[in-house]
C-alpha cells in the first residue's frame, strides 16, 4: 500500500520546517542572522553567557553543530567568546552591542513568521496544535531516554 505524502507525518512536519525555516530567513536577513543561529540568539537574549554545552542542551543540537553556529556567530559580529572564569577550558557567549541593539526589531520580525504559519485558524486551533505538538514532543523525549 502506498502512502500518501500528506497523511505522513514526518514528511508533513520535515515539510513545514523547511518551509517555516525559509521564511524565517526571509524576515531576518536584513539582520544578516540565518535560521540555525536564531535559536542561539533567542537563548543568549534570556540569558547572556551562556556555555556553548548549555547552548546545546538548551536547543537540542549536537556539539558540532553549536561550535560551527558559535563560530559563524562570532565572525558575523553577533558574539564575542570570554575565557570561563571559573573553567578555563570552556567559554562563555555574549551578546555584541550589535547584536543586543537589533533584539526588539529582530525578534518583531521573528513573530511575524509563526503569525504566517497559524493565519486563519482560530484561537482554540492553535492552542489545541500547540498541546498536540508538546505531546508528541514529549512522546519523543520519552523514546530517547
Amino acid at each position: 500500500m502506498a502512502i500518501r505524502r500528506q497523511d505522513a507525518l514526518g514528511y508533513q512536519v520535515g515539510l513545514l520546517s523547511r518551509l517555516f525555516d525559509r521564511a524565517l530567513e526571509q524576515h531576518l536577513s536584513g539582520f544578516q542572522v540565518l535560521p540555525g543561529q536564531f535559536p542561539a540568539l533567542v537563548m543568549l537574549y534570556e540569558q547572556d553567557g551562556l556555555t556553548q554545552a548549555d547552548l546545546c542542551k538548551r536547543i537540542q543540537v549536537e556539539q558540532p553543530t553549536m561550535a560551527n553556529t558559535l563560530n559563524r556567530m562570532e565572525r558575523d559580529g553577533l558574539i564575542r567568546r570570554v575565557p570561563d572564569p571559573d573553567d578555563k577550558r570552556r567559554a562563555r557567549a555574549y551578546l555584541t552591542d550589535t547584536a543586543k541593539g537589533f533584539k526588539q526589531d529582530l525578534m518583531d520580525k521573528a513573530r511575524e513568521v509563526p503569525s504566517q504559519a497559524l493565519k486563519g485558524l482560530p484561537t482554540s486551533e492553535q492552542d489545541a496544535l500547540f498541546r498536540q505538538l508538546a505531546q508528541m514532543i514529549e512522546n519523543l523525549k520519552d523514546d530517547e531516554d
